[in-house]
């Protein structure tokens, strides 16, 4: 299963070169692999590790961005995401990959506390 979330680039989104804040792409990344790993165990879930990031190309204003998240591995209670934020014109089907990064979020309680996964064969496609 995959999950798909698309942005639309706009001036307050953008430094002064015209292209996407980095943090602001970290947080669109981060929320695609919440939405990700929540719907793989349908449970509470925490960011807890980032991997390096991988910022390959900038994102300009006006354009689109397409963040895709799969659930890549599990474990006892953590859940990995791999997430490509990727750069579509608007007027075009030209698109290119911006950035990478995987993410490791911790399903727990309500007391914070981690809680089992589903393995990653358990997942129902969508």
């Amino acid at each position: 299963m995959e999950t798909r979330i698309v942005h639309a680039v706009f001036p307050g989104m953008t430094n002064h070169y015209h292209t996407l804040f980095g943090g602001e792409a970290l947080a669109w990344m981060d929320s695609a692999a919440f939405i990700a790993a929540t719907r793989h165990c349908h449970a509470r879930v925490v960011t807890a590790h980032t991997d390096p990031i991988d910022f390959r190309r900038p994102v300009p204003q006006g354009t689109l961005a397409e963040l895709i998240a799969r659930v890549v591995e599990t474990g006892r209670s953590r859940i990995v995401v791999e997430v490509e934020l990727w750069t579509e014109q608007m007027y075009s089907d030209a698109r290119e990959l911006a950035c990478r990064g995987r993410f490791v979020m911790v399903a727990v309680d309500e007391q914070g506390r981690p809680i089992p996964v589903p393995p990653l064969s358990a997942q129902v496609p969508a």
